[in-house]
């Protein structure tokens, strides 16, 4: 086999891998586009339940999920589960471990594989939630809030941040800080709506009712934390797999040149050897 045989192949080999990674990516770009267009359905569900918490503030009753004054801290740190995410994740868990030390006495509640065994270190003992895939996001978010309300209710935790990496636009991700216990962001809210009523008839118990509400409020915050955790994944895959392409795309040019030189080189080297043998056979007649 000559030389330019082997450097095509190279060559073939470069080719499929352009083109199958190119593919991940537009599979990428596409689930990051439809994830993000589908944010806008939390927008209104959140603008739906400010304004049944504006109707039952207007009782006195008080409750640990919407205000409390436990100072024990819980903070919920998600990571990716997908593939490329090393770098993003790193983010995250250094995020994770500066929220920590901000708060010494807090508990440590990891959501995702990678998260689990960055952490496990820092505090053996941490509630893990891992194998999002197999569960499910949803599933998982229900999981994840029946564990926050149990330790809210129960005295062991007061307030509840979530650390995870959030997609501000496709070219940018980073780590982001949200509290999302307790709840009293639904309360201070109500200053953007016009009070337009008067009394309130509460037929059930007020703290059911807002127990309730904001047990509701809490599995959709989480849900909107993990799909902005895939929102992020498909957007750091995308920017991963544009840098592989170009960078395979670069060296498909090299290996291009390569083979167009050894190609010339090998016909020159065959030219040469059918003259010589002409020359040799020729001289032989005389």
């Amino acid at each position: 086999m000559g030389k330019a045989m082997r450097i095509k192949h190279d060559l073939d080999d470069i080719t499929e891998l352009v083109e199958i990674i190119q593919v991940l990516k537009d599979v990428a770009d596409t689930k990051f586009h439809d994830l993000a267009n589908r944010k806008d359905r939390f927008s209104r569900f959140g603008e739906s339940f400010v304004e049944f918490f504006r109707m039952i503030s207007l009782s006195t009753v008080r409750h640990p999920l919407v205000s409390n004054d436990n100072p024990k801290i819980g903070i919920v740190g998600v990571t990716s589960e997908g593939g490329f995410m090393g770098d993003l994740n790193a983010k995250t868990i250094r995020h994770i471990m500066a929220e920590k030390e901000n708060n010494p006495n807090s508990s440590l509640i990891v959501v995702g594989r990678k998260g689990v065994e960055r952490l496990r270190n820092v505090q053996p003992d941490m509630k893990t939630f891992i194998n999002l895939d197999e569960v499910g996001l949803y599933e998982t978010a229900i999981q994840i809030k029946d564990y926050l309300i149990k330790e809210v209710m129960e005295g062991r935790l007061g307030k509840i941040l979530v650390v995870y990496p959030w997609s501000k636009n496709f070219n940018l991700q980073k780590p982001r800080t949200i509290k999302i216990l307790p709840c009293d962001e639904l309360l201070t809210k109500q200053a953007e709506f016009i009070d337009s009523i008067e009394s309130v008839i509460e037929e059930s118990d007020p703290v059911e009712v807002i127990g309730y509400l904001a047990d509701m409020w809490v599995v959709c915050r989480i849900y909107e934390v993990l799909h902005d955790t895939s929102i992020s994944e498909a957007a750091a895959q995308s920017q991963q797999l544009e840098a592989s392409v170009q960078k395979m795309k670069k060296d498909k040019k090299g290996v291009a040149a390569a083979f167009g030189k050894a190609r010339k080189g090998d016909i020159d080297k065959s030219m040469r050897e059918v003259f010589t043998s002409r020359m040799m056979s020729g001289g032989g007649r005389r």
